[in-house]
């Protein structure tokens, strides 16, 4: 058996592959990652974006808005066999780290929700929201995803597996809900 191979997803970043023993790995606070594939292809992705919306312009920082990384994610699918009508995605992130400021993380939320009503992918499955930070792992062929919430108490993290259903932390959550 071939080993598993992590690639890192950084801020700004989509990375597309269908390489079975490729995990896509990210950290995520305010902002969202979009997990997708094509069951049938064998290709899957991920991106990771800062802010929902964009000024029309592009430019070297682009990616670090959804409309970008998100037309980015589904363009490179599509390059590699993919099919729109068999999407199927996942959506991680959009916390509200900083109590008092903007809610920049709900705001990524909602964009990756319209966004994917808009264009007719299916969400198979969604974390978002609450106030912990996420690591995330996903097996872009297989479409397996895990996230750990990181505490902040204890800078520890604690494992959970993506069932296909929409789960939004209550925000004043001290105890981790598993789905």
């Amino acid at each position: 058996m071939t080993p598993q191979r992590t690639i890192h997803v950084v801020q700004g970043e989509h990375i597309v592959t269908d390489d079975p023993q490729v995990v896509l790995a990210t950290i995520l606070g305010s902002c969202v990652a979009a997990c997708m594939r094509d069951p049938v292809a064998g290709v899957g992705g991920m991106n990771h974006f800062l802010l929902p919306g964009d000024t029309g312009v592009a430019t070297a920082d682009s990616m670090r808005y959804g409309v970008h990384a998100m037309e980015l994610l589904v363009n490179g699918l599509l390059s590699r066999g993919a099919r729109r009508d068999r999407l199927e995605a996942k959506l991680f992130g959009g916390a509200r780290m900083v109590t008092g400021l903007s809610d920049i993380g709900s705001k990524n939320a909602e964009f990756a929700e319209r966004f994917l009503k808009a264009e007719g992918i299916r969400c198979t499955g969604a974390s978002l929201g609450g106030n912990q930070a996420r690591r995330l792992q996903f097996w872009a062929v297989s479409g397996r995803a895990r996230q750990m919430f990181v505490t902040s108490e204890e800078g520890a993290a604690v494992e959970t597996q993506l069932r296909p259903q929409i789960v939004r932390p209550p925000a004043d959550a001290g105890s981790l809900e598993l789905f």
